[in-house]
């Protein structure tokens, strides 16, 4: 059983896909999910005559702003592999869902609009992924539209995050006039493969690479001249590809063909070449361009992931001791949401499988509390889609349905018992007093917010200055109130308004510092049921500095800032 454990978990590929808003993180899910062959047509976030709008993007409210609000998992599989792929939303004040993803994979896939280069979002997002040492891919996107300058991109990336961009595909043509890339490695099939994981190397951090052959990605392109691209009639199915000899590319392409080349070479001398080990650690970042909209370059980031992306590796506990893929089952609840179908109306808690082997049915423990609990109702995932799960490995994601005791953050496992970190609440910078129209829907009311708290839509408050039947809402970004009182109205029939309140951060006090300062002016002193923490919420920065002097001794401690994860 033990090496089935380990060569399953060789199999999965498991990341994430984000970026600033609007760079296509919905597109290139969807066009990835076609060129895995998980669904046969593809359009656009707003579906165009019959098709529909893309799979992930399942709440209502995502399919009329054409944005993503909360993540989703895809899972399909590939050239032999299983992959788990998680759409997050872009927009920064559903930063905390985004992070909560980010524990949960072994890579991630950076989206750039190459029309606007880093934006404010993608600088945290990369901060993000260094900190806990996510390999990141990177994806420069809308190639096919007006552009910055390639070489400007590349030099952008480095000078301002720090991380060295390794092209695997160099474009041949200017921005808006794609005609196709380079290939500075090879990829797939076309590739000198050594049958990726047939040997493994632990590294010192403890994930796993694959042993490949000496020399097997030498600089310079591994294909002769050129993959040209052609969009597909009608524009839903893959792009079509075709690989050109160095004579017919200069035939065709002449001086954006020669300019690409030497670009290409130039990039060699400045030691930008791929390199494995550099990847993992994410002192690098192999990147690719491309068009998502109309498919170009999507095959080959999927093909890059299979190639390169490591797979799962023994994840640290709460001790920071790591625990074998192959011991006992083991995973964490990264995220829950309910009513993701209207004909289910369930909730579901999204697990993270960590080490050994899910199994539909079987009695599991959960490590905050010792309650035990069965697992016999278990989906994996396509989006809003579902489908029952008899077994899962490590990497991959499993819905439990109805689960309603497990929390974000909480742990589960079976056999030999551990405790994966807590995820951490972010930091709020906006707070709104919740207030209901129809006091008759009390109970539907308290149901709903109690919902919504569970998933982590919004924290959830109280005050002995507004009482029960006001909760305060806290919160990244004034989005997140537009949800919550959108999916009160939808999912619980309780119509709700906000009125926003005058603080714009919050600290975490003690008991006793929750005690002292109940009668501070200015401030509000909140209890937060999810963790039974007080929160101390204030107008600005000064006024820390005044109730610090005011109150010596009284404990004011940060949460983890909203927007830097």
């Amino acid at each position: 059983m033990s090496s089935h454990i380990s060569a399953e978990a060789a199999r999965r590929r498991t990341f994430a896909v984000i970026s600033h808003p609007d760079a296509g993180k919905s597109t290139i899910t969807e066009a990835l999910a076609l060129h895995g062959r998980a669904i046969s047509a593809a359009g656009a976030v707003h579906g165009k005559g019959d098709r529909k709008g893309v799979v992930s993007d399942w709440m209502s409210m995502e399919q009329d702003r054409g944005i993503s609000i909360t993540s989703a998992a895809l899972q399909f599989e590939y050239r032999g592999c299983v992959v788990n792929l998680l759409d997050t939303p872009g927009h920064a004040d559903f930063s905390e869902d985004t992070y909560r993803v980010l524990t949960a994979v072994d890579a991630a896939v950076m989206l750039l609009d190459a029309a606007k280069g880093l934006e404010p979002q993608t600088l945290k997002l990369f901060e993000v992924c260094r900190a806990r040492r996510i390999p990141v891919i990177t994806f420069i996107n809308k190639w096919d539209r007006p552009a910055k300058d390639a070489l400007e991109l590349i030099e952008e990336i480095e000078t301002r995050i720090g991380i060295k961009p390794t092209p695997v595909t160099w474009p041949v043509g200017v921005g808006g006039e794609f005609r196709g890339v380079i290939e500075r490695i090879g990829f797939g099939e076309r590739s000198e493969r050594d049958g990726r994981r047939s040997g493994e190397r632990s590294e010192p951090d403890g994930r796993r690479s694959g042993e490949w052959k000496e020399g097997r990605r030498e600089a310079g392109p591994q294909v002769p001249g050129m993959v040209r691209y052609e969009r597909s009639p009608g524009g839903q199915q893959s792009a079509i590809a075709e690989v050109l000899g160095e004579d017919e590319a200069l035939e065709r392409f002449g001086p954006d063909y020669e300019r690409a080349r030497e670009e290409s070479e130039l990039l060699s001398e400045v030691d930008a070449d791929f390199d494995q080990k550099t990847f993992e650690s994410g002192q690098t970042t192999p990147t690719l361009f491309g068009a998502a909209l109309v498919h170009f370059g999507v095959g080959q980031l999927l093909d890059l992931l299979v190639d390169i992306a490591p797979s799962p590796f023994p994840r640290e506990d709460a001790k920071g001791e790591p625990r074998d893929l192959e011991s006992g089952f083991s995973g964490f609840v990264f995220k829950s949401q309910a009513n993701m179908n209207a004909s289910h109306r369930d909730q579901l808690a999204f697990i993270r499988v960590c080490s050994g082997r899910f199994e539909r049915g079987m009695q599991v423990t959960q490590a905050q509390g010792g309650r035990t609990m069965s697992t016999k109702y278990a989906q994996t995932l396509f989006g809003s889609a579902r489908d029952t799960v008899d077994e899962a490995w490590p990497g991959d994601i499993v819905g439990l349905v109805n689960a309603t005791g497990l929390s974000v953050g909480d742990t589960i496992y079976a056999g030999k018992a551990v405790e994966y970190p807590p995820l951490p609440a972010f930091a709020p910078e906006h707070f709104g007093a919740l207030q209901m129209h129809d006091t008759s829907k009390a109970k539907r009311f308290r149901r709903g917010i109690a919902q919504l708290d569970a998933e982590g839509v919004v924290q959830v408050l109280y005050s002995e200055r507004r009482g029960d039947a006001t909760p305060v809402l806290a919160a990244v970004g004034p989005l997140q109130f537009e949800v919550t009182t959108a999916r009160l109205q939808a999912e619980f029939d309780v119509p709700a308004t906000i009125d926003h309140l005058p603080y714009q951060l919050a600290r975490l006090t003690d008991a006793e510092g929750a005690a002292r300062l109940r009668t501070a002016p200015g401030v509000e002193v909140f209890s937060r049921p999810r963790d039974g923490a007080f929160l101390v919420a204030l107008p600005n920065k000064y006024r820390i500095q005044t109730i610090e002097n005011d109150y010596p001794g009284i404990v004011l401690e940060p949460l983890l800032a909203g927007g830097q994860g």
